[in-house]
C-alpha cells in the first residue's frame, strides 16, 4: 500500500509537471501570436516578467486569478490557456466564436442536425436507453421493457462493476470519480459492440460526461425517465438504502439540486415518461408506445 502510495504521488507531480509546461507553450504561443512582448503583457496585465518568464518555462504554478489577468490581457477566453490536453484546432475556435453568440434554442436545433448529419440513421434503431436519477423506475420498467419487447436487458453499472472486480463504492474509493468516468464510456462502447439490440440501464452521472452522453445519444433510443423528488427518494429508502439521508439533513436540497443540474442535459433524450404516483403497468404500456421501431415508427 505504502508503495503504491509514492507511486500514485509521482504519477501526479509528473502530470502537474507535463501541465504546467503545456501551460507555459500556451502561455507564449499565446503572448507571440498577439504580437507582445513579456513587457508588454506585463505592463497590461499587472503581472511582473520575471513571473511570466517562469510561467512560460513551466516553473510557474501560477494562481487561477493571475492568470486570469494574464488572459484578459491578451483577450483570451481563460478556458483557452487552461485546457487540458492538445490546443484546439484553428476551425474549431472559429465555430466556437459562431456559436456563442446563438440562444439555447438555436443550439439545440443545431444539435440536433448535427446528430442527424453524422449519425448512420440506422444505428440508434433497435437500443434503447434509460437514462435519469435512481428512484425514476429505470431497473424495473427496463427489465419489464425487455421482456415485452424480447430484447437483452443491460445494466451500464453492473458491467463496470464485473470490468473493475469491484462494488460501485469501491470503486469511487479506492480509484476515484475519473477512473469510474473512464470505466463506464469503456464498458459503454463495449455494450454498443456486443449488443445491437438491447435495452440498457444507465447510471444518473453518464449525462454530465459530454462524450459519454453523446455516445449514447448517437448510439440509442434515449428515454429520460422522470420523477419528483419526494419520489426519487422514497423509492431509493423504500429499495433499503438509506445512505442518501444518512448523516445529511439536506439530503432533499442536495437532490433537488442534482435534478435542476441536470435537467437540461436530461432534456437532451429522444423522449421522456414522468413517473411520478404512476403505477408500474401504466408507465410500461407508455414507454413501449415511445420505442421506435427499425422504420422509425412508434412500436
Amino acid at each position: 500500500m505504502r508503495r503504491g502510495t509514492l507511486q500514485d504521488q509521482a504519477d501526479r507531480e509528473r502530470d502537474d509537471e507535463r501541465y504546467l509546461a503545456l501551460l507555459g507553450d500556451r502561455v507564449r504561443s499565446a503572448r507571440s501570436r498577439c504580437g507582445m512582448t513579456r513587457k508588454i503583457l506585463s505592463a497590461q496585465s499587472s503581472v511582473s516578467e520575471r513571473y511570466l518568464a517562469q510561467l512560460e518555462s513551466g516553473r510557474g504554478n501560477v494562481s487561477i486569478i493571475l492568470l486570469r489577468q494574464i488572459a484578459a490581457a491578451m483577450n483570451l477566453a481563460l478556458s483557452e490557456l487552461v485546457h487540458d490536453g492538445p490546443d484546439r484546432p484553428v476551425e474549431l475556435s472559429l465555430i466556437l466564436e459562431q456559436l456563442a453568440d446563438l440562444g439555447s434554442d438555436d443550439l439545440a436545433e443545431l444539435h440536433r442536425d448535427l446528430r442527424q448529419r453524422y449519425t448512420p440513421e440506422t444505428e440508434n434503431s433497435d437500443r434503447v436507453a434509460l437514462i435519469g436519477l435512481r428512484g425514476a423506475g429505470k431497473s424495473t420498467l427496463g427489465r419489464a421493457l425487455a421482456k415485452r419487447l424480447d430484447l437483452p436487458f443491460v445494466q451500464l453499472n453492473k458491467e463496470i462493476e464485473e470490468a473493475a472486480g469491484m462494488g460501485q463504492d469501491e470503486i469511487f474509493d479506492l480509484l476515484g470519480q475519473t477512473a469510474f468516468r473512464r470505466l463506464e464510456r469503456q464498458c459503454l462502447e463495449q455494450v454498443i459492440e456486443t449488443h445491437p439490440r438491447a435495452v440498457i440501464e444507465t447510471g444518473g452521472g453518464l449525462v454530465a460526461e459530454a462524450g459519454t452522453y453523446e455516445r449514447l445519444l448517437s448510439s440509442c433510443h434515449t428515454i429520460w425517465l422522470q420523477a419528483s423528488p419526494e419520489e426519487h427518494m422514497a423509492r431509493v429508502a423504500a429499495q433499503g438504502d438509506q445512505r442518501p439521508m444518512a448523516g445529511n439533513r439536506e439530503a432533499m436540497d442536495d437532490l433537488r439540486r442534482i435534478l435542476i443540474g441536470r435537467e437540461n442535459l436530461y432534456r437532451k433524450a429522444d423522449a421522456t415518461l414522468d413517473t411520478t404516483d404512476r403505477t408500474i403497468d401504466a408507465c410500461l404500456e407508455d414507454l413501449i408506445a415511445m420505442v421506435p421501431d427499425g422504420n422509425g415508427n412508434a412500436a
